[in-house]
């Protein structure tokens, strides 16, 4: 019997399964398709998930440099978000990459921790009692059944798993909305400056990104500048789905008749040559849901299984990967029997919380996006309130996951718990630097003792199968004397109390004393 069998092996079942055997449970990935997705889909991410995945040792190879540094500028709603006034309080980290590489990226690592993946084998159905979930699977050898602790749908909008369960999805669907992206070759009409502006023939410089105008929006994103990223959204008097040629196959003439709409003037296109995949493409509607429920018994939900939204500030896999980091760690803590009571309760509570946010400012921003008089009003009210410190700062947590402040107990208001962990420079005995996130790597909690004496090391001895104790000096001013962090690297207790330390570690690490039988295989601990 496995321990967890995740359904999907996109992003963030990939990712959950290499949280999940880092935390000592054994996953098994089923995944429909016999080969993976090589389509354009995502180009990068976005807000703390890229501080997520710095804390996995991730970061660099998926194409990042040095230390993860928050972007000085980006967009909410197609207006520039200025977010170097916001110095060291900028939470929005970005993280170039295409799905595609990150894909492969999580795959290696899957295999590097001894992740079982099994392509080609599509989930029919499954039923659950007190003790297991049995699933039903049909491949190339005919129908079977896998048994497992726990499942997790990590399977798409259209989750089979979410529809089993039982679970509604409601939202909304803009049937108007019709987006266009094309991959193409460098073009005459289109020339980026040294500035990083675009100048468009016949019409003059704009922002590349996110320009819009009363017929649309216009984006031109230079990721690769031999094969430039163009996107279009149009909103159309009929339903999309109504209008004629909405089922034939997408062209560039589609693409040139698109961006003439909405800029007035007509580019000449041509698909970008080379090996790499193309992308000519129309999505017609938008989708905005959330799951009503994460979690059905011993079966959950995760990634765009439990919400769909705009892809517009990228926050898909910044919210997804997060529901899969808190996830991982508590479903090995049950099935090795340290979970507190009620611990697994706390993924649907914290991760439906966070996303219910998410399904707010994608709607804002699509709001924020349409043609027509009142919302370029909305637009220039809007504008003027970005002009604002404290605003900025407002929208820069929305959009980068880190405005809300999770439930963990007693806590000062002020402080850091409930957050991600700050970035702090560290100072250990043998005087090297270190960062919070090399203390993660192995995905295990950290206890950091910051004190002088290191008062806290005796109160964590009972913890330290589940619990890292390190001790370091804190270079960064004003840190607290000790923080507790979890695996997903929030911070559930900060302070010197050691009383408080132990109520914490009880509450979010089981007892103090375990079972005799209860033996740990963390991998790499």
């Amino acid at each position: 019997m496995y321990d967890v069998v995740v359904v999907g092996s996109g992003p963030v079942g990939l990712f959950l399964a290499c949280e999940l055997r880092l935390a000592g449970a054994r996953p098994l990935v089923l995944e429909r398709l016999t080969e993976p997705v090589i389509t354009d889909k995502a180009h990068g991410l976005t807000g703390q998930v890229v501080r997520l995945l710095d804390h996995r040792g991730l970061f660099e190879r998926c194409g990042g440099r040095g230390l993860p540094i928050p972007a000085p500028g980006f967009f909410f709603g197609a207006l520039p978000l200025r977010l170097r006034v916001l110095g060291d309080d900028n939470p929005m980290y970005l993280l170039p990459c295409y799905q595609r590489k990150f894909e492969r990226v999580l795959t290696e690592r899957a295999t590097e921790l001894g992740v079982e993946i099994r392509r080609g084998c599509e989930v029919r159905s499954f039923a659950q009692d007190a003790a297991q979930v049995d699933v039903e699977v049909r491949d190339q050898a005919g129908t079977s059944t896998i048994s497992a602790r726990y499942l997790v749908g990590c399977d798409g909008a259209r989750s089979v798993v979410r529809k089993q369960m039982g679970v509604a999805f409601p939202g909304i669907t803009d049937d108007h909305i019709v987006s266009r992206s094309a991959i193409i070759a460098p073009s005459d009409t289109f020339r980026f400056t040294a500035a990083g502006r675009l100048v468009v023939a016949g019409l003059g410089e704009i922002s590349p990104q996110f320009h819009r105008t009363e017929r649309g929006v216009f984006t031109l994103a230079p990721f690769d500048p031999q094969r430039p990223h163009l996107t279009t959204t149009e909103w159309e008097d009929e339903p999309a789905g109504d209008s004629p040629g909405s089922g034939a196959p997408m062209t560039m003439t589609e693409m040139e008749d698109s961006v003439e709409r909405i800029l007035g003037v007509r580019p000449s296109l041509a698909p970008a040559s080379g090996d790499e995949p193309g992308l000519l493409r129309r999505l017609s509607g938008c989708n905005t849901r959330i799951a009503e429920r994460y979690r059905a018994g011993r079966v959950f939900l995760a990634g765009d299984a439990a919400h769909v939204h705009s892809a517009s500030g990228g926050p898909g896999l910044n919210l997804g990967l997060q529901d899969a980091a808190n996830l991982a760690w508590k479903l090995a803590a049950d099935v090795q029997g340290w979970a507190s009571p009620g611990l697994l309760d706390t993924y649907e509570s914290e991760r439906l919380a966070i996303g219910r946010r998410v399904f707010m400012q994608t709607q804002a921003q699509t709001a924020l996006m349409a043609p027509g008089g009142p919302t370029t009003a909305l637009r220039e009210l809007f504008g003027e309130m970005l002009d604002r410190v404290e605003n900025v700062q407002l929208v820069a947590d929305l959009m980068a996951g880190s405005d809300v402040r999770l439930d963990m107990g007693d806590e000062d208001p002020a402080g850091p718990t409930g957050r991600f962990a700050p970035n702090l420079d560290l100072c250990t005995a043998d005087g090297r630097r270190h960062r919070i996130a090399e203390f993660q790597r192995d995905g295990r909690a950290v206890l950091l003792d910051l004190s002088e004496g290191g008062e806290l090391a005796a109160a964590t001895s009972h913890w330290t199968d589940r619990v890292k104790y390190v001790r370091a000096a804190a270079a960064t001013t004003g840190a607290p004397a000790a923080l507790l962090i979890r695996p997903d690297g929030y911070v559930a207790w900060a302070g010197i109390d050691a009383d408080g330390l132990r109520s914490a570690l009880a509450r979010w690490f089981g007892p103090a004393e375990l079972p005799a039988s209860w033996a740990t295989d963390l991998v790499g601990a």
